[in-house]
This record gives structure tokens, sequence and C-alpha cells, in this order.
């Protein structure tokens, strides 16, 4: 089955609003995780304005499932999870002031700067995925840097669902075909949803975890956050 990993950047964001420590990040993250989450993500940017960096130690204290930590591997970035040692470091090409992710990295002309990043993650025995768009040639240039998985940016998927659900997965179900006769590990998120997942996790071979976030913690604003992650969890048991 695909797991589940829960992105709590939405639940920070809350936190952070009133300058207070609800809700609490650590408490939501374990709660999830009892409710049957398979992983918690976090995404902390440098300007912290949802996930902060000391949300990795305490989440490394607690999670006892997977603990992913996304983002551009900026030195600060670096230090953070290298001290931390989480179970995966996603690394996604965002710059310092984007409001979300968007696209993948450029695995041909960002090629040497990867290498380095992925080769001192994964001396630290941390998995390693980067965030890459369905192109072979991306594809193939994430094998040559080293990573361990790769994360589909599934935006343009979500956004043509409505329309033409079969033209919108149709890039990703090739590129995941060829990532996994490649060997690559396949992750994937952004904009995945109750109504696209399972149309999605059913058509990608070789998935092996989504992670979602913003969706799932609004879904939770009206069917509490125990019932959502089920929810989630069912889409993906009927994709199988």
């Amino acid at each position: 089955m695909v797991r589940l990993s829960v992105n709590l950047n939405k639940v920070a964001l809350i936190r952070n609003s009133r300058g207070a420590d609800y809700p609490n990040l650590v408490k939501v993250a374990t709660d999830c995780e009892r409710f049957g989450a398979q992983g918690i993500t976090i995404h902390p940017r440098p300007d912290e304005r949802h996930a902060r960096y000391v949300d990795v130690a305490a989440l490394k204290e607690v999670c006892t499932t997977e603990l992913n930590i996304e983002g551009y591997p900026a030195e600060k970035f670096m230090q953070i999870v290298l001290a931390s040692r989480p179970d995966q470091v996603t690394l996604v090409p965002d710059e310092p002031g984007q409001l979300t992710s968007d696209h993948g990295w450029n695995t041909v002309t960002r090629a040497e700067y990867l290498k380095g990043i992925i080769g001192r993650l994964k001396d630290a025995g941390i998995r390693t995925s980067i965030f890459v768009d369905p192109d072979e040639k991306m594809l193939d240039g994430a094998l040559k840097v080293g990573t361990d998985r790769i994360e589909f940016y599934t935006g343009p998927f979500a956004h043509g669902f409505a329309r033409d659900r079969v033209a919108a997965v149709a890039p990703f179900t090739r590129a995941s075909t060829y990532a996994r006769d490649l060997g690559l590990g396949i992750n994937a998120g952004h904009d995945l949803n109750l109504d696209n997942l399972t149309y999605f996790a059913a058509n990608m071979p070789g998935l092996q975890e989504v992670s979602i976030g913003h969706a799932l913690i609004s879904d939770a604003l009206y069917y509490g956050l125990s019932n959502t992650v089920q929810m989630y969890l069912r889409s993906l048991h009927n994709a199988e």
C-alpha cells in the first residue's frame, strides 16, 4: 500500500498566527500517527512562516513512523537536518520567498550541486528524495546524482484532473514507469486530495509515498482529524 505522510505546515501556520504553541505540532504529529498516518512531513522555509527549524528536532524525538523534512538545501537547512537525521530529506528547488513549491529540479544543469548535497545526506545515513517534474531527462539526471527517491510535483495533474483526468495523469504514469525501471523510489505530492488521490495512485506504477498537507488539514476542519486521516488512507487502499 502507498504510504501516507501528513504535511503539518498548515497546522504550524495556524500556530504561528497567534504567537502561541497551539495547536501543538508535536501533539498533532503523534495524533496523526495514532490515527494511522505512516509518516510526518514538514517544510521549514527560511522565513519560518509555518514550520520552524526547531520543529525538526522536536518531531524527531517523538515520531515513531517516518519523519520527512522538505526544503531548499541552504547551509542552515543542511545543518539542521544533519544534526537531527530524519528518516528522509526531500530537496525542493524553492526560491527563498516562494509561496509554495511549484516545479522540480533541473537535474542536468544542477547535477554537480545536487551530487554534493545528496552525498552529505547519504553519508549521514539519511534517505534522499528530490522534487522532479515527469520528464525522462530529469529522471535520468536524478539517477546520476545519486538520489534514493524522486518526488513528482503533482500540481499539473491536480489542475487538469477535472477537465481530463486521463490526459492529466498520462505523463505521470509514463514517468513513474520509467523511474521504477531505473530503480528509483517514487514519492508524490502537491494538491492531491480526496477527489483525485485514488485515481492518481491507481495509475502510478511503483508509487511508494504521498505527502499531503493543505487539502488534508482543510478537510479536517469539516470531518475531524482522525476521520480525515482514515479517509485518505481509504483513498489509497481503493487504488490497489
